[in-house]
């Protein structure tokens, strides 16, 4: 599995803050936590109860003083899912999970699409050698500012606005993120990481598109030894059903990011299996699966916990507890190797036997080392 940039290893333990959230994300944490705890790695955690049943209680989506909290009481942030039929304007959603994102500033939005067994992608003849690569999203501007608005609401004549927010300083340093993390990847585990590919829609959206490839370029050229290349996003979509194999490191804005990694995730396995990390480097920095709260299943024991004990390995290796990270990894393969899975994948565990299964997995390869 692709990590994020790394902390160096030391003695004192990690601090972690667990936010479950909503629906599914209250089954799936417990089962990373699990992982965590059978790794033996060295952490604190401390859980919090922001979300929506918080949020119905007394008002409160997160306390004032909560975000500074995190950033300065915590090494990483372990989150689970957000969104409730309840609270229709999904306002707690937004003010935790967005909020995270965009008050503390957590720049990149880092989603590895590794494929574990061929049983578990769609496209015919494709194996894990062939679908190994990482997107990295913008993660604090585009469309998600929430920029815009709505005039004659209601008439036949409304008229509404969403503003694509993209900044010089945004864009280069996504960017560079990228080109950084291709570098220091084929570094530090002999990768063949070598390409970096930009994603937008540049011959539309000509203003925004104009930023993005200009950046590109400049940046680019202060990494002669990475090769770099442009392509539309439809194009980009089509190309990675038909040779997901010739992608390495994509980089796109906050929208783009988000469509292309759904796709992506497909290829893995589903929603399920995929993990990310929302990284400003340097700093405290929270981790979720990609898939969201899933109401429909939420309380069945049907979700897959394997996205979010992934996430939670990705966590541990960019906390620099990389033995942990592998741990936690292989016992994941293990149960996909032996079909120990959940039923959206295949299998026929719920949700707390699939999550069982991989820590006593971990607790055994543990007494045999």
């Amino acid at each position: 599995m692709l990590r994020c940039d790394t902390f160096p290893a030391v003695n004192h333990k990690k601090r972690i803050a667990v936010i479950p959230g909503d629906g599914i994300g209250k089954e799936v944490i417990p089962q990373a936590v699990k992982a965590i705890e059978a790794a033996n790695a060295p952490v604190e955690l401390s859980y919090f109860d922001w979300g929506a049943d918080r949020y119905l209680a007394d008002g409160v989506t997160v306390p004032p003083d909560g975000f500074a909290m995190l950033a300065r009481d915590f090494d990483a942030i372990l989150a689970g899912a957000f969104g409730d039929h309840r609270v229709p304007s999904n306002v707690h959603a937004r003010e935790i999970l967005l909020g995270m994102r965009f008050k503390m500033d957590l720049y990149a939005n880092v989603r590895p699409v590794k494929l574990l067994d061929a049983a578990l992608c769609p496209l015919k003849g494709v194996g894990p050698k062939d679908i190994d690569f990482v997107v990295i999203r913008e993660n604090t501007e585009g469309v998600y500012g929430d920029l815009g608005g709505v005039f004659k609401q209601g008439t036949p004549d409304e008229i509404a606005t969403q503003e694509d927010i993209n900044t010089r300083k945004g864009v280069e340093r996504i960017i560079r993120y990228a080109f950084d993390y291709c570098e220091r990847h084929a570094k530090l585990d002999g990768s063949p990481r070598r390409w970096v590919l930009m994603c937008d829609k540049s011959n539309a959206m000509t203003h925004a598109g104009s930023l993005w490839q200009r950046t590109f370029k400049e940046v680019a050229r202060e990494y002669p030894q990475i090769n770099s290349e442009h392509m539309y996003v439809d194009a980009l979509c089509m190309q990675m059903v038909r040779d997901p194999r010739q992608f390495e490191v994509i980089v796109t804005n906050n929208m783009f990011g988000d469509i292309i990694t759904d796709l992506a995730a497909g290829l893995q396995g589903g929603l399920g299996v995929a993990a990310s990390g929302n990284i400003h480097p340097g700093k405290t920095s929270m981790f979720e699966p990609v898939h969201g709260s899933a109401p429909q299943i939420a309380g069945k024991n049907l979700a897959n916990p394997f996205g979010a004990i992934l996430t939670a390995a990705m966590m541990l290796g960019h906390l620099g507890l990389s033995s942990e990270e592998k741990r936690i990894e292989a016992a994941v393969l293990a149960a996909v190797q032996q079909k120990k899975l959940t039923q959206d994948v295949g299998g026929s565990l719920g949700t707390k036997e699939a999550g069982e299964w991989i820590a006593n997995r971990m607790g055994h390869d543990f007494t045999e080392i």
